[in-house]
């Protein structure tokens, strides 16, 4: 299965496009950081990591997931 990940540095977005419906939900809920229309088509840059857990949460389908990136303590 072919998996895409996107990172804004805190987060990794992950988006499984054989499972994606196309509900639709992430484009309304974040159009500024889902656009299909635009590559790359996900910009997870475009919204904080707390907006982006909530959007994913709302995937109905589970194709797109989200991993907690690791942060280095200097």
């Amino acid at each position: 299965m072919t998996t895409k990940k996107y990172s804004n540095g805190e987060i990794t977005v992950v988006w499984k496009p054989e499972k994606c419906i196309h509900s639709g939900i992430c484009v309304r809920m974040l159009p500024k950081v889902y656009n299909p229309q635009e590559r790359p088509w996900i910009k997870p840059e475009n919204a904080t990591t707390a907006e982006l857990i909530d959007q994913i949460n709302n995937c109905p389908s589970g194709a797109l997931s989200f991993i907690m990136n690791e942060t280095q303590n200097e």
